[in-house]
């Protein structure tokens, strides 16, 4: 007889599968800090290649930490879930040597729709941007 697995073991073995096979967020150092359902925390240390032209963090990379915190989030119940849309509000400044982390909260979830908000912070625990996303869940497993 196949023993259930829990909520949190379930996003766990979604999230350590995802990164397995998430190019994109393992080239960008990503760590996967947590998970949980509907909950994913996410770190990335700022390296020198993805400083912009004023010196500082491209917003690009901001971006996709936070993206990638909202798709483990999302994705946690081994629903196949991609992203309808996102937006970002850039706070402060992020520079080399910085460990940011973002942490995914699922705000709604309602059929196949949800929405997640990420707070991307430093070290210091001061923002650095705050992510919303809306994501819709196909009829496919993750595992």
């Amino acid at each position: 007889m196949a023993t259930e697995r829990t909520a949190e073991e379930t996003a766990k073995q979604v999230a350590d599968y995802m990164l397995t096979h998430d190019r994109a967020s393992r080239h960008l150092g990503i760590k996967i800090d947590s998970v949980d359902e509907g909950v994913a925390v996410l770190s990335m240390t700022v390296r020198d290649d993805m400083l912009n032209g004023l010196d500082i963090l491209h917003g690009g990379f901001t971006f996709s930490l936070a993206d990638s915190a909202f798709a483990f989030a999302c994705n946690s119940r081994n629903r196949k879930t991609v992203a309808l849309n996102c937006t970002i509000n850039f706070v402060a400044a992020a520079k080399v040597g910085d460990v940011l982390t973002a942490t995914a909260r699922e705000v709604s979830l309602s059929g196949r729709t949800g929405v997640y908000d990420v707070s991307v912070k430093n070290q210091n625990g001061e923002i650095v941007a705050e992510f919303r996303g809306t994501s819709y869940g196909t009829s496919s497993s993750v595992l």
